[in-house]
């Protein structure tokens, strides 16, 4: 979804597009890219949490408690900003379609108007 979003964006003729969305879309990459390592840290805790501690246990309770706090300020950034890949993707949607070829100018022939020199 991001990586569309920036490929769209390089492609909006710049009247459609604001100044700011270059940056939201970093913030939501980092935000992401954070998330997903501290889900790999969770995924570890849980692990390495004693045999028979599950969820409701006080040891899983704080230590989800914690994973969540050090989420918190990334989820908040999709909160503020996630907008912005919705908003290019209205903006690509109003942009006009380019042509799939480019178009090329009409070829004239090269005898045009020498017809009738040489004869």
């Amino acid at each position: 979804m991001l990586a569309t979003a920036r490929l769209q964006l390089q492609h909006l003729p710049a009247h459609l597009t604001r100044a700011s969305w270059p940056g939201q879309l970093t913030i939501l990459e980092e935000a992401l890219s954070h998330l997903d390592a501290l889900d790999a840290r969770w995924q570890e805790t849980r692990a390495q949490l004693p045999e028979g501690t599950g969820p409701g246990s006080a040891a899983y309770v704080d230590a989800l408690d914690e994973h969540h706090a050090e989420c918190w300020s990334y989820l908040d950034d999709w909160a503020c900003h996630g907008r912005v890949v919705l908003d290019i993707q209205a903006a690509a949607r109003r942009a006009p379609s380019r042509p799939k070829r480019p178009q090329l100018p009409a070829l004239t022939s090269r005898r045009s108007g020498h017809s009738a020199r040489g004869r």
